[in-house]
């Protein structure tokens, strides 16, 4: 089912539809026509708003809820509002003095993105979302550990200062000094450089320097650093902040309904899907309740924003998950100046 154009609406429609949403997305409950026969502006008895309501049902833009005579909007009546009838509220210097200074402060990348994503968790009262490549790390030390006689623990330190480390298997008969002259050697000669290219040069250092290491030493470097270069590939690393603050006081009323969100937060690798389905688009992606199969029972929204680096690739995406009735005025924008200050945090 489609939703009409807006010219299909007369004005008086248009104005009854819009007064509606907005009273909806104010309060979360269905809105009678006395409420909006008594608004500034409407010279309209109840009866004659009423009709125009049940034309605007019959239209798939606004349904009664069994237990109420008041209205609300259907996720068809959302779509329509959002994509012709909003009018877009800019992040107060407040809200985006809150943003930038979470997303300025000290530590890893991956702490002022989980940073970042809290204030806008927090902001727009919604569950915020971050979705970026893994980066490749910049290699500034290597040191292996040995654990036992035949397990080692591989450091990896980078330029960042952070820290990653795996368990390798080691080859028969390694001596702790081959381990030693391993990360001296790796240090030494492959420092400043990513992953992959610690991983190309290695095998070319290997092939001309097959004398510089005995068999026992390169069978390790060659064991650790595979490792590390498949952890370096560039996955998605998805933050999800905020779950709390979904539950709303119009959400408590259907503990079901919170359940089916919460289980659904829980499944990151779907909504890394769904956030990832809105990096091909250039502007704000917003997916309201049934319209993606995902949400289609909890009755939830998802607004995305790709994130682009300087020279216009696409290197991650921003979004909140939050109820349909979300003040999407207000957090669309507040969601774009999100995604704009991640693209300036990643470089």
């Amino acid at each position: 089912m489609m939703a009409p154009p807006i010219t299909e609406l007369s004005e008086r429609a248009r104005d009854i539809f819009r007064a509606t949403v907005e009273a909806y997305l104010d309060s979360g409950l269905p809105v009678g026509s006395r409420t909006i026969s008594r608004l500034p502006g409407f010279n309209l008895s109840p009866a004659s708003v009423r009709n125009v309501m049940q034309d605007l049902e019959e239209l798939g833009l606004l349904a009664a809820p069994h237990t109420s005579a008041g209205r609300m909007p259907t996720d068809f009546g959302l779509r329509l509002f959002v994509d012709g009838m909003m009018h877009a509220l800019e992040p107060s210097s407040e809200e985006r003095a809150a943003i930038e200074s979470r997303a300025g402060e000290a530590g890893s990348i991956e702490e002022a993105l989980s940073n970042t994503t809290a204030a806008l968790s927090g902001l727009s009262a919604c569950a915020g979302m971050v979705m970026v490549p893994k980066r490749e790390m910049i290699v500034r030390q290597f040191s292996f550990v040995p654990l036992s006689q035949d397990k080692a623990l591989a450091v990896l330190v980078g330029e960042d200062g952070g820290i990653e480390n795996r368990v390798v298997d080691l080859p028969p008969g390694m001596a702790p000094s081959a381990l030693v002259e391993a990360g001296n050697y790796l240090t030494a000669t492959l420092a400043g450089s990513t992953l992959a290219e610690v991983r190309a040069r290695l095998v070319r250092r290997i092939d001309a320097e097959r004398n510089a290491l005995d068999a026992a030493a390169r069978a390790l470097i060659e064991r650790g650093i595979a490792t590390w270069t498949q952890d370096g590939d560039a996955r998605p690393v998805l933050i999800v902040r905020g779950q709390a603050r979904l539950l709303d006081e119009a959400a408590s009323e259907d503990l079901e309904r919170v359940r089916l969100l919460l289980d659904e937060l829980e499944g990151k690798q779907e909504i890394a899907r769904l956030l990832d389905s809105a990096r091909d688009g250039e502007a704000t992606r917003i997916f309201i309740g049934s319209e993606n199969k995902l949400f289609a029972l909890s009755g939830s929204s998802v607004i995305a924003k790709p994130v682009r680096a300087l020279d216009g690739q696409v290197v991650g995406v921003v979004g909140v998950i939050g109820p349909t009735r979300l003040n999407y005025a207000r957090v669309v924008p507040m969601v774009d100046f999100t995604a704009a200050t991640v693209a300036r945090l990643l470089g």
